[in-house]
């Protein structure tokens, strides 16, 4: 199976790397700053393991002329228009497209551009980021992957799609209900970043300040929200994450809160305001106001530049 990972990122570069580390047949599109940076190879460090891809295959959107099988798709929300231009060739009769994005707007987005076949659900649980020569830092043990049809169907292209990517050194899972899984990701995510970035602290500082009693009541609120679109957290799903919301001494924060302190753009709208946008007539008074601090925080970023 031909796999073209749609830029060599943090989550794009992990798992990709790994599937080359596995031999499998791997080519990163990437634009030129990060080609250079390739030039010397991928690196990951890991607690599962470290890779050093010497000579990572590449190829620019330029460059790109024939379709690929399997196209790993792990972009920030706000880049999807410009990823699905710069991989438009890629994608042929049967290419199958693997978003590994935050939410679920983006679906619809790809099944409009590229038509509702070719489109799979998906979803990573995986914290990494790149340092400052370009390696991909694996920050905890955590490295899975879920994949599936999105209407759970158990077909002969998921079976291929599974027999690649199981050969990866990271946990690869098909699931026969990606869309809840989906959900219940972003659940997790929205209620984290939401809180992390409002009161800008670890869950653990959270849960020292007092502030357990916030996570929480905007966990219900966006709890309610997935229930009423037909996806609410699974007992199991529902009990964990208020745990790990309200773990004392818990260092976890979302990557939206260390994009704010590095001052970048967020993913606030795809996370937290499609959610918002997503709750009917359902109250949610504290995702509001996580929201309105994000977009405050976006006009204040562009203003000062």
């Amino acid at each position: 199976m031909r796999i073209l990972v749609v830029g060599a990122g943090a989550i794009g570069g992990y798992f990709g790397a790994r599937l080359a580390e596995a031999g499998q047949d791997v080519t990163f599109l990437v634009r030129p700053k990060r080609a250079a940076q390739l030039a010397s190879g991928l690196f990951v460090r890991s607690p599962q393991g470290n890779v050093h891809i010497a000579a990572p295959r590449i190829v620019t959107e330029a460059a790109l002329r024939e379709p690929f099988d399997l196209i790993l798709l792990s972009c920030k929300a706000f880049d999807l228009d410009t990823a699905m231009d710069s991989f438009a060739r890629a994608v042929g009769p049967h290419s199958l497209v693997l978003p590994l994005l935050n939410g679920l707007a983006h679906i619809g987005k790809l099944q409009s551009r590229f038509g509702s076949d070719s489109i799979l659900g998906g979803q990573c649980q995986i914290s990494t980021t790149l340092d400052e020569a370009g390696r991909v830092i694996h920050l905890n043990e955590t490295h899975t992957l879920g994949f599936g049809e999105l209407d759970g169907a158990r077909t002969e292209r998921i079976e291929a799609v599974k027999a690649t990517l199981v050969t990866g050194k990271f946990a690869a899972a098909l699931s026969r209900n990606i869309l809840q899984e989906m959900w219940e990701k972003w659940l997790f995510i929205a209620t984290m970043a939401g809180i992390t970035c409002l009161m800008r602290a670890s869950l653990g500082d959270i849960e020292t300040g007092g502030g357990q009693g916030v996570a929480l009541s905007l966990f219900d609120e966006c709890a309610a929200v997935a229930a009423g679109n037909g996806h609410g957290p699974r007992a199991g799903i529902q009990e964990r994450i208020k745990a790990m919301l309200t773990a004392p001494g818990s260092t976890l924060t979302a990557s939206m809160l260390r994009d704010v302190e590095a001052r970048k753009k967020t993913e606030h709208e795809h996370i937290l305001g499609d959610f918002r946008a997503r709750a009917g007539g359902l109250g949610t008074p504290v995702l509001e106001i996580c929201l309105a601090h994000m977009r405050a925080y976006e006009a204040r970023r562009l203003r000062e530049g």
